[in-house]
């Protein structure tokens, strides 16, 4: 009989298309994968106003999804909080099988707190969400995904990360050119001199504070952006901020230096060891980046 494991993954977004993307290289999966993402990009237009559906959303789902074969996706309806907003269809589960193991990939809103609580051996999450809740603030920055292992407080959790999927963007660093002095950048080095107000999202707080080091965040004022203010923007009135980018080009068009990448925002596969068993250990050889996992901090 073939195993089967569940592993926790997120319900919709960027994080839940690199699981996916990575489960049929792996796999050969594509049309499963394809199905769920075509799914959940017209349910989120259709949440945005971009997108009039013929149907009503208990219709779409019923269409949608096909509770008596485990190997086709099924979907669910999330309770948007935004004002305004209805219930949004997301990813609800699917089984696959990779490398001899039915690999039952299951949406969950937090990943990474349900396995934090031991209900998964395995998931996948943002590594954001690891270095806002458990990683120690040190003086150094953290800079590296395989340096996260090293910050976990073992007493504070079981879960590690083994490795990461490769859909990286950046929290990069970035300010007027009137802040800078002549002929610098936006860097870590330029923090150290830096006195005043740094515009982060308010949800980046602690994780801002791990990437810069605590010896360049102490001395710093944090400022965030107003309601339905643009992040770049609100940087550009603050002078410095930290933000999500790519390119660079949003920030650049509001008058902004883009300088220095300070930490990949990066899908990783997460495990909590006091559940991993042989199944778990089959599916992390499958889908760890070898020259990632060998990187990876030892604990």
């Amino acid at each position: 009989m073939t195993d089967t494991i569940a592993v926790a993954v997120p319900r919709k977004g960027r994080p839940l298309e690199a699981v996916l993307q990575r489960v049929a290289e792996e796999t050969g999966a594509e049309e499963v994968a394809d199905e769920i993402v075509s799914t959940l990009r017209y349910e989120k237009a259709v949440t945005k106003g971009d997108q009039t559906p013929d149907r009503d959303v208990y219709h779409r789902l019923a269409d949608y999804s096909d509770l008596d074969d485990p190997a086709k996706p099924d979907f669910t309806l999330l309770r948007d909080d935004r004002a305004g907003k209805p219930r949004r269809i997301v990813f609800d589960s699917v089984t696959v099988s990779a490398g001899g193991v039915n690999l039952r990939l299951v949406g969950r809103e937090e990943p990474f707190r349900a396995l934090r609580k031991h209900d998964f051996a395995l998931g996948f999450d943002s590594a954001d969400l690891v270095l806002e809740e458990v990683v120690e603030l040190r003086p150094d920055p953290l800079t590296r995904i395989a340096d996260l292992n090293a910050r976990i407080d073992p007493h504070d959790t079981d879960v590690r990360v083994v490795a990461g999927m490769g859909d990286t963007v950046y929290h990069t660093l970035m300010a007027t050119p009137e802040t800078l002095p002549q002929g610098g950048s936006p860097s870590r080095e330029f923090l150290r001199d830096y006195e005043g107000e740094l515009c982060i999202s308010p949800r980046y707080e602690r994780l801002v504070e791990a990437v810069i080091g605590t010896r360049n965040s102490d001395p710093l004022d944090f400022a965030y952006p107003g309601e339905d203010e643009e992040e770049e923007a609100a940087i550009a009135d603050t002078g410095v901020g930290v933000y999500l980018t790519v390119t660079g080009s949003t920030a650049r068009e509001h008058g902004l230096v883009v300088g220095e990448e300070l930490f990949p925002s990066e899908t990783v596969l997460m495990e909590n060891y006091e559940e991993t068993d042989e199944t778990a250990e089959r599916v992390k050889e499958l889908f760890a980046r070898a020259e990632t996992e060998t990187e990876m901090a030892i604990y």
